[in-house]
């Protein structure tokens, strides 16, 4: 899963009094939110908290489009060019702003009106789906078009995602925090399973088809935001009279807000090392299957478990969170994942291995919410969006380097070695965090100390996408 995105401080690591900031010197508490709309204070259940609903639900929308046209794309490339090389140019096109876009598009996030660069984003996004449509229509579509259309869209959803995770804190009260990121992560993960097998569907019908559901997927999420009443930051975040840094140390912002907080460091550079395993372990996983004789229906029926471990993951999360201390879900998580991981390199039989990975899956989630949400109490509203775009280029920047290290070791040294120096590999990491002096003082997620309490004045997780592993639109990934 994408760390990217799909993707938190712990207690100790920010300090008694102010937390560190991006800059020298204090920093003024930030004001609460002044929409006029219901008070973000009150403590009512998320499915009355209209403004949560509707843009929880134009994003499951959005996001069931957003994968139904992913998974035509290659298809149609496929059926207009026959050329694989096409196909795989067009799909590297889409997923190259996750890699090299979360950074700059934080700063947008915490620069201009979150709200109003969502809505942009829809429609921009929509005409582009809408393109592709009247193309196929007119018998006019290119490769080339198919290539571009993929990049615009692709880098408007990294700066979608990251302006709608920063948003929820400003529109939930902290009591409700965790039970928001649990209810986004099931969102992903749910509007994933169902977008997959819809986008082959539809395009069986009809090429247009899948292009089609996407553009007014993009409409419907615009409309939702529309109608939404709450600011999705504070004023001082987009306040014209503040005096703003030059473009390089706003780039860098984020970086030193996330090296300086101790658990927030710690945990990022886990998730990097857990998604190099993750990518690499799903490409071992499907040679497994194939050497234990599963057809490749068999092996869409064990991924598509997977994915189901991963929903009940994410509708566990928020109990888990209330039940167990943030250091607990921490070192818990590697632990099991490295006995996971144990069982995946040992196992000879297609339904242990299922359900095996099932359960790898099923704790992503669980640390993503807990992390997630610290992550969103501690960061300082204005720092946000590059908090969530420094987090999410360090656990996306191991995707790529995972996939490459898994293609090579299944090809030079086998499946029966990939799979026993992926469970060495996570077998040391779980203990690295073990050991890690932040996780281990890390207790019960705290309020920010910088004098606004989160959710009523609101402070400052992802991914998904922050320190999240990988994020949910990746199929290849338990996180």
């Amino acid at each position: 899963m994408t760390a990217d995105r799909p993707p938190a401080d712990g207690a100790a690591p920010v300090p008694a009094g102010r937390p560190l900031t991006d800059g020298a010197g204090p920093e003024p508490a930030d004001q609460p939110p002044t929409d006029g709309g219901d008070p973000v204070t009150s403590d009512q259940p998320l499915r009355h908290n209209r403004d949560f609903v509707l843009l929880w639900s134009g994003s499951a929308v959005s996001i069931a489009g957003s994968t139904a046209s992913t998974v035509a794309v290659p298809l149609l490339v496929l059926a207009v060019t026959g050329s694989a090389g096409s196909a795989g140019l067009a799909g590297f096109a889409a997923l190259l702003p996750m890699l090299v876009l979360p950074v700059p598009a934080g700063v947008l996030v915490d620069r201009y009106d979150r709200k109003k660069l969502m809505l942009w984003c829809d429609v921009v996004r929509g005409v582009g789906a809408a393109s592709i449509v009247t193309a196929l229509l007119l018998g006019c579509l290119t490769v080339t078009q198919i290539v571009l259309v993929g990049l615009v869209e692709g880098s408007l959803s990294v700066v979608h995602e990251l302006a709608g995770h920063a948003a929820v804190p400003n529109l939930v009260p902290d009591g409700r925090l965790t039970e928001a990121l649990s209810m986004a992560e099931a969102r992903e993960r749910g509007a994933t399973m169902v977008g997959t097998p819809l986008g082959g569907v539809l395009f069986g019908l009809a090429r247009a088809l899948p292009f089609l559901f996407d553009a007014v997927s993009y409409l419907v999420s615009a409309v939702t935001l529309l109608l939404i009443r709450k600011d999705f930051q504070r004023p001082a975040a987009t306040d014209p009279e503040q005096p703003r840094e030059p473009a390089l140390p706003q780039l860098a912002a984020g970086f030193r807000w996330l090296w300086r907080q101790p658990f927030l460091r710690t945990a990022a550079l886990a998730v990097a090392g857990s998604n190099l395993l993750f990518r690499a372990l799903f490409l071992a996983v499907l040679v497994l299957s194939r050497t234990l004789g599963a057809s490749p229906a068999a092996i869409g029926v064990l991924l598509g478990v997977a994915g189901g471990g991963g929903l009940l993951g994410s509708l566990a999360a928020s109990w888990c969170q209330r039940r167990l201390p943030l250091r607990t879900v921490v070192i818990g998580a590697n632990w099991l994942w490295a006995l996971l991981a144990l069982g995946i390199a040992v196992t000879h039989n297609l339904y242990l291995l299922g359900a095996l990975y099932a359960l790898m899956w099923f704790v992503g989630p669980i640390w993503n919410v807990a992390v997630a949400t610290q992550q969103l109490r501690t960061t300082p509203d204005r720092l946000q969006g590059r908090v969530l775009g420094a987090s999410a280029l360090l656990s996306g920047g191991a995707l790529p380097l995972g996939s490459l290290a898994g293609g090579l070791l299944l090809q030079y040294a086998g499946t029966a070695t990939t799979l026993a120096v992926l469970a060495g590999w996570m077998v040391l990491l779980a203990a690295g965090v073990t050991l890690a002096a932040p996780v281990r003082r890390a207790g019960d997620p705290q309020p920010r100390s910088d004098g606004a309490q989160p959710g009523s004045t609101q402070p400052g997780s992802p991914p998904p996408d922050s320190t999240k592993a990988e994020t949910p639109h990746a199929l290849p990934t338990p996180n």
